[in-house]
């Protein structure tokens, strides 16, 4: 099999582990009473470390290539998932958020380098498109299948089946089947960077920025949606169906990337996603219809997955010759740092406030995203 399509699948399996246990440990903890803050808390602790290690980790892989960490990481997915169904307690969730975080930090930042490194700068946009595909995918499986199991056969079950998502990956990678990494040239000197260079660049820091409003998006998503289902009185097979229709838009208007990469600029792209989620987040606290939601959600799904593979290809053509691999790695950890933090923000604020302030100061973020978008596009002419 060609690299590309078994790095997609792969990924996708993984995936559906990884995302389908978020959704998992969080209904698990409102069902065990736990409050807005302990849930919080268990979302960010996916992030805390790979927000430290992203980096370093990034490094490593360019040495070894992407196979061996692939490979450590689907197995530490398949032991976090699987705890909860050994130890079926609250407390061992924090164990799943740590160690299934961290794994799936390493399969992330593996399979976007590798197709980053195996793309042509004219193939670059598509190739993120198919890998964005295959997110999709997975996001769409994850919390419908994640949902319907919960109600039908209860938590401990639905924790094995997601850890039986990553036995075709542990196969697979133990075959050594992807690409061997790309051997350094001895006599040519490494040279010695910091990491902190690549936010004096402007194009990059003005990149970093738009990447953040997202991030912290698609962190509220994650977290606020099961919330906010539970208490208008959702079953978990209500809430998975609703977070699967942000994960078909999401599909959906990847699916169409490679058309609309042609004929939109990424900035304008850019301008135009933060306003459609800005919107979706104003609406999201005023809906208890499923129905409604659903269609909300699937508007969030264009605002929140249109961006992803512009914005991978304008990191990949903004980074300085040589240290694209960095620029991602400080990406994720960007990323992860926001999900450490964000998500003990948002427990904080649900737990104090509710959750309708955290909707809509999330949506005039993006609002302001979407007029600071327009302002670089404009610059750019």
């Amino acid at each position: 099999m060609r690299p590309l399509p078994l790095i997609i699948i792969l990924m996708v399996l993984d995936h559906v582990a990884f995302n389908g246990s978020r959704v998992a440990v969080s209904l698990y903890a409102i069902n065990q009473q736990a409050t807005p803050l302990t849930v919080g808390a268990l979302v960010a602790l996916y992030a805390f470390l790979p927000a430290l290690l992203s980096v370093k980790a990034g490094r490593w892989i360019d040495r070894i290539g992407v196979n061996k960490p692939m490979l450590i990481g689907s197995v530490g997915v398949f032991i976090g998932t699987a705890i909860p169904f050994i130890f079926p307690f609250l407390t061992s969730l924090y164990f799943t958020s740590i160690i299934t975080g961290v794994s799936f930090m390493l399969i992330n930042v593996s399979a976007y380098h590798a197709v980053g490194e195996m793309s042509s700068p004219e193939d670059r946009p598509v190739n993120f498109s198919y890998v964005a595909l295959g997110f999709s995918t997975s996001a769409f499986i994850a919390p419908m299948l994640t949902g319907v199991v919960i109600d039908t056969l209860g938590y401990r079950v639905a924790f094995l089946i997601l850890s039986l998502f990553t036995v075709l990956p542990i196969i697979a990678l133990s075959a050594n089947l992807l690409p061997p990494a790309k051997q350094h040239d001895p006599s040519e000197p490494i040279p010695k960077t910091d990491v902190t260079d690549l936010l004096k660049n402007k194009d990059l820091r003005r990149l970093f920025i738009a990447m953040a409003i997202l991030t912290v998006a698609w962190d509220i998503y994650g977290f606020a949606i099961p919330i906010h289902g539970s208490h208008i009185g959702l079953s978990a097979s209500q809430i998975g169906i609703v977070m699967g229709a942000f994960a078909a838009a999401t599909f959906t208007v990847r699916l169409a990337m490679p058309f609309i990469a042609d004929r939109v600029k990424p900035w304008s792209l850019l301008a135009v996603s933060l306003l459609i989620s800005g919107v979706s987040f104003i609406v999201i606290p005023l809906t208890e219809s499923v129905g409604l939601l659903m269609t909300i959600m699937f508007l969030l799904g264009i605002g929140l997955g249109a961006p992803q593979p512009m914005v991978l290809t304008l990191l990949h053509q903004a980074a300085p010759v040589g240290r694209a691999g960095e620029a991602l790695g400080l990406r994720t950890t960007l990323i992860n740092t926001s999900q450490t933090v964000m998500p003990l923000v948002f427990g904080a604020v649900g737990a104090a406030l509710g959750m309708t302030p955290l909707f809509w100061t999330m949506a005039l973020t993006l609002l302001g995203g979407s007029i600071f978008a327009r302002q670089v596009r404009h610059r750019r002419r």
